[in-house]
């Protein structure tokens, strides 16, 4: 298996998450992190992000070029929707560009992004 590379970058263009009819992150100021083998994958800034709908779940996973991901789940008109995001509180040095923000599940969110 070859070396995994991690670039993150700011992306223009504006990003929202609905999980329903609620809105619950909206930002212009999204960042996109590229990972040698996958898809690229949004993260939004906190100050975006509704955290007053999320809260933290049990669960934690680890990636060896990331670091440990606390997931988030989203309590909405008292419906609990499990692990909907995930935030690397404490991460690895190659994606320090993501410290605290929030990247959504596909499937369990919906995002439109709309081209700047």
């Amino acid at each position: 298996m070859g070396d995994v590379e991690i670039a993150i970058e700011g992306r223009d263009g504006h990003v929202v998450v609905r999980i329903g009819d609620t809105v619950i992150a909206d930002t212009t100021a999204s960042c996109v992190l590229q990972e040698t083998g996958h898809a690229g994958r949004y993260y939004l800034p906190p100050q975006d992000v509704r955290l007053d709908l999320l809260h933290e779940s049990p669960t934690v996973t680890h990636c060896p070029h990331k670091g440990d991901a606390t997931h988030l789940s989203a309590t909405i008109d008292g419906v609990v929707h499990e692990d909907v995001a995930w935030v690397y509180e404490d991460p690895l040095p190659q994606a320090e560009g993501i410290r605290g923000y929030v990247a959504f599940y596909d499937g369990r969110t919906r995002t439109d992004i709309t081209a700047a």
